[in-house]
């Protein structure tokens, strides 16, 4: 299979996600009477990579849809806020803007949505801005626009646009397990978008979801072989490994306070994103930058509250990679 360069020249957006933009409520502490308080937090895994990506000074735009509420509202002046064009943002009366609640126990989340549906899932293909998509460098999806129609057809839609222009296909699954029917349907759809992928992460639990391997290594080795330029796989504490060219590696990660992991990945692969597009990779020391760059941006994320909020500054970013004490990704 042959496999697309990296992209240069002249282009409006270097990064346009579709997908799902959602309100986090997350775990903020009791009142005194012990009942838990939650902040609302602006969110969605390719929200917040673009923001991610943004904050790194790559040209970023969003693609979804959002309720004609007062969530819905606020998402679109988060995103204008953080530098991430909205001109292809839809909005419906037909559902509520989605809304994940996020509890938190040491920094690891667990989940509850009130998404049936969402928002995000009713964009319909003749909604997508086909201009914007064959003026993009990358589009960078998920799979939770696969959980329902019309966005299935819609997502599916906007790759076939975008890859006909020459764009790079971005792919995070983003696994959630209670936005699916059930784990079979997670992993037909899941897996569905691998033909068209060109660079992916993954964490290390949706190894064997994407190719029936626990192993990151043999996941990634896999993935790679059915077309994709370039893997990543996200190792918690171990750092991250990718695949590039054939090979493997390692690259370990940062040292750092662990506050909130939401948005920890997204955080990663917006970061990895820019610089991938700002310095396209040649060897696999140049790679290895590039993930370390992830790392680094992942690990000032998790030493914040919230998803978009927490996402850090390029100068915060270069400092870290300058000081050069990695240790743990987080």
């Amino acid at each position: 299979m042959s496999r697309p360069r990296f992209l240069g020249g002249s282009f409006v957006f270097d990064i346009t996600v579709l997908g799902e933009l959602l309100i986090d409520f997350t775990e903020q502490g009791e009142t005194e009477s012990g009942i838990t308080l939650f902040a609302r937090n602006p969110g969605g895994a390719v929200a917040n990579v673009a923001v991610a990506a943004a904050k790194q000074g790559a040209r970023c735009s969003f693609i979804g849809k959002v309720g004609a509420d007062l969530h819905g509202k606020f998402l679109r002046e988060t995103l204008e806020r953080n530098g991430v064009d909205t001109r292809a943002l839809r909005v419906t009366r037909d559902a509520f803007t989605t809304l994940a609640f996020v509890a938190l126990d040491h920094g690891e989340r667990s989940f509850a949505f009130a998404r049936n549906p969402g928002a995000d899932t009713l964009l319909a293909p003749d909604e997508l801005d086909d201009t914007l998509l064959q003026n993009t460098r990358v589009l960078h999806i998920g799979s939770l626009s696969l959980t329902d129609e019309p966005s299935r057809t819609a997502t599916l839609r906007a790759i076939a646009v975008a890859k006909s222009a020459g764009a790079i296909i971005s792919y995070d699954p983003n696994y959630r397990a209670p936005l699916w029917k059930n784990e079979a349907d997670a992993r037909l759809q899941m897996r569905s978008l691998l033909p068209y992928v060109d660079v992916m992460k993954l964490s290390e639990e949706e190894c064997e979801l994407l190719t029936d391997s626990k192993s990151p290594d043999v996941a990634a080795r896999h993935l790679w072989r059915l077309g994709a330029q370039c893997v990543v796989v996200t190792l918690g504490a171990r750092g991250a490994l990718f695949c590039f060219r054939g090979k493997t590696a390692e690259v370990p990660g940062f040292l750092v306070e662990v506050v909130d992991t939401t948005g920890a990945g997204d955080a990663f692969w917006g970061g990895f994103l820019a610089g991938l597009l700002q310095t396209p990779p040649q060897t696999l020391a140049e790679m290895a930058a590039l993930v370390r760059r992830g790392n680094a941006v992942a690990a000032l994320c998790v030493g914040k509250s919230g998803g978009i909020p927490a996402m850090p500054e390029q100068f915060e970013v270069d400092a870290l990679l300058q000081d050069g004490q990695s240790s743990l990704f987080f």
